[in-house]
């Protein structure tokens, strides 16, 4: 009979903690339960050695005698002893104290509630515990695209889910890569267990035109070389629309202005935006006519 690595089953160290133990115990079961995966024979099989698993590592005197013994249990007196005696009641009864999850047997769905002949060997069949046990639903994942200017009001929209459709409201300012989470929208939970949760990650595509920093937009603006050089007036696109921006004479290249609560909305905060930043692109001017070059040039000897 081979030798049966417990904690390498659960994913944890030879050193974890009894909560350590319950919260892989916990992850792998709601992921392998066979109520979950019905028709999934591995499933199955890696819900059987989580159980055992469990069984083992979450009981003190248990996982003591497994420490001490590991990979030479075979030769070890102790065992053998161990085997012919069984579990006691009181045992029983602290496991079931010290373990929220319970474990299972032979009246759950997991199957006929076998061991392995390394655990029997090991504990005893009078070890097991024909206990169903209430598991809450698998939460579940999901994700959804927005365009920024979706993103910038709040909106409903239709997610389809496993066949089923849920109509979900997404705040104005929700930022790329955040995590909304709608509780009970998960998976239905095991033998009257509640169901678990949905948690949404948004993904905000790149804009063409406006960039975003936090609550901030920026933007290009090419600028004419006239204008530039001698002031005027020019249309700026904002989420809202199109605004007239006042440009001074003699604006520089690359020359930046703000437009006050003009940027993005603020998640969850009614009327409060963030600023526009204006980067002005100065334009220079192309197919220069014969009198427009002789302009420039008197104008440079006038330096």
């Amino acid at each position: 009979m081979a030798y049966t690595d417990y904690y390498k089953i659960l994913g944890i160290p030879k050193t974890a903690s009894d909560e350590d133990i319950k919260k892989a115990y916990r992850k792998l079961a709601r992921k392998l339960h066979p109520d979950l995966n019905p028709n999934d024979k591995e499933a199955n099989k890696k819900f059987q050695q989580i159980n055992e698993a469990n069984e083992v590592l979450s009981d003190p005197e248990k996982r003591k005698k497994y420490d001490q013994y590991g990979e030479n249990w075979e030769n070890a007196e102790q065992f053998e002893k161990a085997g012919r005696q069984g579990g006691s009641s009181g045992s029983r009864q602290r496991r079931q104290n010290e373990n929220p999850f319970g474990d299972f047997g032979e009246t759950s769905d997991f199957g006929s509630g076998e061991y392995s002949d390394f655990f029997e060997q090991m504990f005893g069949s009078g070890a097991r515990n024909t206990r169903n046990t209430k598991f809450r639903g698998q939460d579940y994942q999901a994700e959804l695209r927005l365009s920024l200017r979706d993103a910038a009001k709040t909106h409903s929209q239709m997610l389809t889910l496993n066949d089923k459709n849920i109509r979900i409201t997404i705040p104005a300012g929700v930022e790329d890569a955040q995590v909304i989470r709608l509780k009970n929208h998960g998976a239905p939970g095991v033998n009257g267990g509640p169901n678990g949760d949905l948690y949404i990650t948004f993904r905000i595509e790149a804009d063409p035109e406006f960039k975003r920093l936090g609550d901030d937009l920026y933007i290009v603006l090419n600028l004419d070389f006239y204008t530039a050089l001698l002031g005027g007036e020019v249309m700026v696109d904002t989420l809202d629309g199109k605004i007239k921006l006042k440009i001074h004479p003699e604006t520089q290249n690359n020359t930046k202005t703000r437009l006050k609560g003009k940027g993005f909305p603020v998640y969850k905060k009614e009327g409060v935006f963030g600023d526009l930043y204006v980067t002005y692109n100065i334009l220079m001017p192309k197919n220069l006519t014969p009198r427009q070059k002789e302009l420039f040039t008197e104008l440079s000897k006038m330096k």
